[in-house]
């Protein structure tokens, strides 16, 4: 597998890449992982523990990207010659991009080369790092229509193209020349969270991802000056990012520093207790190709509250498992969540009942098996 990021990254498409590949390991598959290292010289390959499964990663030298909090890239004119170490090593039967950016292009062009078998998955719109490229507006602009030709020149070297969602699908199709791109969900074993069904003593609002622009947190902040103090409302964002900071600031002009908590970066065991404590997962993004924080709410037997925008329609069905909002509307977000604190609780149980239901259709065996059955040739049904 080709990972532009990976562990200990934080995100979703290094998390769905981690559990992918580990449940790759427990099927009995050699997997090995190409993934940027946290030092600018060769570190080589290690066996390392991921997801409680060991498996090689070949770690290669990255620098920091310092407008991000955490990304770091390879350098460019660096990967085919990385790749090519990496290829004559391991001698893959299959190759996995988990991106196309820079050590998955190195991947899908050296692995073409050998006629390796590729599958793809993308997990990454050109849109979604504009806030990091400190380019003026116009050269953004130019910077997308690259980026998606860019993108277009690997994906179709692969044999087999995936993203996560039938919405995501696409868009991708939209945005390039690719077709026939299959929609398979990023998957999670529900059974690894806890749900406790029944009505809550406390009115938590819980948001777990990363604290960016794109995820709009601040549109929450303003729904809650709307909620009515009596409902004594309290806000958890698990998780940390650039916007931490201004949004701790907004949090106090608004009157709302004692009942909204920033955790920072938690453990698995922390965020999964985040998640069966609260009264609702609430998901103001506007980027999402699927959205791995809102199927484990689900998981967890929480109402989702989410904008109406990306992906996020395919979890969130309307007045069943939650509510979806117009994308940066605080006044319908505050009206959806102020619905959910005002059921009764046979309405609460029966929504989050619905949200357990939705995510077994998320499944991480159906995952693999369809990305097994991708790596064989065989046709998805």
């Amino acid at each position: 597998m080709g990972c532009d990021t990976f562990a200990p990254d934080v995100n979703g498409a290094a998390r769905f890449a981690e559990r992918l590949a580990a449940g790759l390991v427990q099927r009995g598959h050699d997997v090995h992982i190409m993934a940027p290292s946290k030092r600018h010289r060769l570190s080589g390959a290690f066996v390392e523990t991921i997801e409680g499964e060991q498996m090689t990663v070949h770690r290669i030298p990255s620098f920091r990207w310092y407008p991000h909090d955490w990304l770091r890239f390879v350098l460019p004119w660096r990967a085919k010659p990385y790749a090519r170490r990496v290829l004559d090593l391991v001698q893959p039967d299959v190759l996995h991009l988990q991106s196309h950016i820079v050590i998955g292009r190195g991947l899908a062009i050296e692995g073409a080369k050998r006629k390796i078998r590729i599958v793809a998955t993308n997990h990454v719109m050109p849109e979604n790092v504009l806030d990091f490229t400190l380019l003026p507006e116009r050269a953004k602009r130019l910077f997308v229509r690259w980026g998606w030709r860019q993108a277009d020149l690997i994906l179709r070297k692969a044999a087999a193209v995936t993203t996560p969602t039938r919405r995501a699908a696409d868009f991708l199709e939209r945005s390039t020349h690719r077709r026939g791109v299959l929609p398979v969900s990023c998957g999670l074993r529900a059974s690894d969270y806890t749900a406790v069904v029944g009505a809550r003593d406390e009115n938590r609002i819980v948001f777990v991802g990363r604290v960016t622009l794109e995820k709009e947190i601040h549109v929450i902040l303003h729904a809650m000056t709307r909620l009515d103090p009596k409902l004594n409302v309290s806000f958890t964002v698990v998780g940390d990012g650039d916007q931490r900071k201004n949004l701790e600031k907004l949090a106090t002009e608004l009157g709302l520093a004692d009942r909204v908590h920033f955790t920072g970066r938690v453990s698995d065991e922390e965020l999964r207790r985040h998640l069966t404590e609260a009264s609702m997962f609430v998901i103001a993004s506007i980027a999402e190709l699927q959205s791995i924080a809102t199927m484990e709410a689900m998981a967890s037997g929480l109402p989702i509250i989410a904008a109406d925008a990306m992906a996020l329609p395919h979890l969130v069905h309307h007045g069943e498992n939650g509510f979806l909002f117009q994308a940066s509307n605080d006044r319908e977000l505050a009206d959806a969540m102020n619905t959910v604190f005002e059921m009764s609780p046979a309405e609460y149980e029966t929504m989050q009942r619905a949200s357990l239901e939705a995510v077994q259709a998320h499944d991480i065996d159906r995952t693999l098996d369809v990305f097994e059955g991708l790596y064989r040739g065989v046709p998805s049904a």
